[in-house]
């Protein structure tokens, strides 16, 4: 595991206190690491790092599909109802889903204007825009950085580099 990036997003997290959206992506390609270094995060600050996929999946399960993308939002906010900081997300493929019809950036946003969150962003940062998936694919996203932070795994998606709020 990468102590250096721990460390970062340790130091992103504190950063982000202070901001209006206190949400810090921890972006990187798939085996790259972002388990690990969030499970660390995690166990450094005593907190319990979820599992968003299964988490809610098991909620989704009984729904139809229209009622999926309706109440996703406020089952999401339900699951982390827990009040513990910084929230640690990994697995967030879920919220890419196609048949959900959500915006994943603006549903982390949405649940870090109140707390920490910590997520993990399976993708890249490429000339400022974050990334997931590649063009053409159906859960293929583009955002420009700004209001929040992103910690990188490697130096392709800008390592060692905090972008913010």
């Amino acid at each position: 595991m990468n102590q250096v990036v721990v460390a970062e997003a340790l130091q992103a997290l504190a950063a982000a206190n202070e901001a209006y959206y206190r949400l810090v992506l921890l972006v990187g390609g798939p085996n790259s690491g972002k388990t690990a270094v969030l499970r660390a995060v995690a166990d450094t600050l005593g907190v319990v790092s979820l599992n968003t996929g299964l988490a809610l999946s098991e909620r989704l399960l009984e729904l139809t599909a229209r009622q999926r993308a309706l109440r996703l939002p406020e089952i999401f906010t339900d699951t982390l109802a827990s009040g513990e900081q910084p929230v640690v997300l990994d697995n967030t493929e879920i919220l890419f889903d196609r048949s959900l019809q959500q915006d994943p950036l603006r549903l982390l946003q949405g649940i870090a204007r109140n707390r920490q969150v910590l997520a993990c962003w399976n993708g890249r940062i490429e000339n400022g825009k974050l990334l997931y998936a590649e063009p053409g694919h159906s859960e293929y996203r583009q955002y420009p950085v700004e209001d929040f932070f992103v910690v990188g795994m490697n130096a392709c998606s800008g390592a060692g580099r905090g972008y913010g709020a």
